[in-house]
């Protein structure tokens, strides 16, 4: 089995105290987000690898060392996009993330970390140009690290819709979600400019956007939890299906261990918060004793 560390929330750069005491508990308490249903997730017996997701790996660190000398692999999925604070408001600047992403190649091998480029959103401040340009300039510090950037762009979901124009109306900006012809002008555009930095770029789950030199991303991977756990120096299989999240998705099953409405960031465009009012409340609450990441309501 793999567990999911968790595209609902970012636990390494919030929650990792709560993670490294549920990992040595040997598991977690979890709420169905839609069902509302409990179940226990194991976090060492039977687990087969980890995919943890964050933009910021530092609190991570020692956590990360644990799951290592317990013999798991693990993959870290590193978003790091480098918007202006109107889209971001609280996330750390790219420079640093850059430099954690090198450090985690470094210390884990570079299978063990790819680096997101996602969602990408059209604004006033944020056109075709600065994507072209920011990427390609994050691509060129991260050359030799990552062999893989994962890109998506934008679904302007009815709360990305509402959360996008609040603060395009605090901070003065327009937005915009352009016609699949420009999206795919652009993937073509920034999968070149991987590709010179000796990175393949992939979509996740949006076979529309795919264009000659790019390919579907597989973000929960098997294949790549295996050849993590061999540059290691002790080979084991991971035993996992592909079975997507949504259409076009190539992900590996797993199970995740996040809950939405969590993450205090305050990304303008994400899918995962509802409310950041809501989420930094219920991050003060957070209990890093209790088997739930968050108990039931």
């Amino acid at each position: 089995m793999i567990v999911s560390a968790s595209y609902r929330t970012d636990i390494p750069a919030f929650y990792a105290e709560w993670f490294r005491n549920r990992f040595r508990a040997g598991y977690a308490k979890v709420v169905n987000p839609y069902g509302r249903q409990v179940g226990t997730v194991p976090l060492r017996a039977g687990v087969d690898g980890f995919v943890f997701w964050t933009r910021n790996a530092a609190p991570f660190l020692p956590a990360l060392a644990e799951v290592r000398a317990a013999g798991i692999p693990f993959v870290v999925q590193y978003t790091v996009t480098a918007y202006p604070r109107a889209l971001e408001s609280s996330v750390i600047e790219p420079e640093r993330a850059t430099l954690q992403i090198r450090r985690l190649a470094e210390e884990h091998g570079p299978r063990a970390v790819v680096w997101r480029y996602d969602p990408i959103v059209f604004s006033s401040p944020t056109p075709a140009e600065f994507h072209v340009e920011t990427f390609g300039r994050l691509a060129e510090s991260l050359a030799g690290t990552v062999d893989e950037v994962v890109v998506s762009f934008a679904n302007i979901y009815r709360k990305t819709a509402r959360n996008l124009a609040a603060a395009a109306r605090a901070h003065h900006f327009s937005w915009w979600d352009p016609a699949d012809a420009d999206k795919r002008a652009l993937a073509e555009v920034l999968a070149t400019r991987a590709a010179a930095r000796g990175m393949a770029l992939t979509l996740c789950s949006q076979p529309d956007y795919l264009v000659p030199g790019t390919k579907a991303a597989a973000c929960v991977d098997a294949g790549r939890l295996e050849d993590v756990a061999k540059g290691w120096g002790h080979p084991r299989p991971v035993r996992a299906r592909v079975k997507g999240n949504r259409p076009g998705c190539l992900c590996s099953e797993s199970r995740d261990i996040g809950e939405y409405d969590t993450c205090p960031h305050g990304c303008a465009y994400c899918y995962a918060v509802n409310s950041r009012t809501l989420a930094k409340r219920r991050h003060r609450e957070h209990d890093p004793e209790g088997e739930f990441l968050f108990p039931p309501r």
